[in-house]
C-alpha cells in the first residue's frame, strides 16, 4: 500500500490540489499530515481525497475548532498510526523517542529529510511552498519502505 504524506500546506489551495493529483496518480490510499494545515476551508480540500486521512495539529493551526467539527481524523501531539502492520510515529516537530515504530512522519521545518535506518524518518517538506518557494510531499510504499519525493512544481 502506498502513503501520501504531507505537512506544512498552509491553506496553499493549489498546492494542496496538486498534491491530490499526485497522489491519485500514484495510487495512494492513505494520507498522513503532519499539522499546519492552518484553516478549516484548507481541510476541506484536503477531504477531497478519495482515501483516509490521519493527521496532527502544528503549531500554527490556528482554527482547531473549526478543523475538528469538519471530522478530520486529526489529534493534538503525536500519535501512532497503525497501518498494513507497520507502526507509524505522526508528529508535527521531529520526536525524540522514536522506539518501537517502523516509521517517523514529522513537519515544522519546511525542509525535506529522509533519514533511512530504523525506524526510517521522513519529513515530506512543505506542502504549501511559501518559506522555500519548492513544494513537495512524498509517498511512501509501505511493503519496503520505499520513499519518493515529489516536487508540486517543476
Amino acid at each position: 500500500m502506498k502513503v501520501g504524506l504531507m505537512a506544512d500546506s498552509h491553506d496553499n489551495l493549489p498546492m494542496i490540489r496538486r498534491a491530490l493529483e499526485e497522489f491519485e496518480k500514484r495510487e495512494v490510499k492513505y494520507i498522513l499530515h503532519a499539522g499546519d494545515f492552518i484553516a478549516p476551508f484548507a481541510v476541506k480540500e484536503i477531504q477531497k481525497f478519495n482515501g483516509s486521512i490521519a493527521a496532527v495539529f502544528g503549531n500554527n493551526d490556528g482554527e482547531k475548532n473549526g478543523i475538528l467539527k469538519l471530522g478530520l481524523d486529526v489529534k493534538e501531539g503525536m500519535r501512532v498510526v497503525e497501518l498494513q502492520g507497520r507502526r507509524i510515529l505522526l508528529s508535527h516537530l521531529h520526536p525524540q523517542d522514536t522506539a518501537e515504530v517502523d516509521m517517523v512522519v514529522y513537519g515544522h521545518t519546511h525542509e525535506v529529510d529522509v533519514e533511512r535506518g530504523e525506524p526510517l524518518v521522513v519529513n515530506p517538506g512543505e506542502c504549501g511552498g511559501w518559506l522555500t518557494g519548492k513544494p513537495t510531499v512524498a509517498v511512501v510504499e509501505l511493503d519496503n519502505l520505499e520513499v519518493e519525493i515529489v516536487a508540486l512544481r517543476d
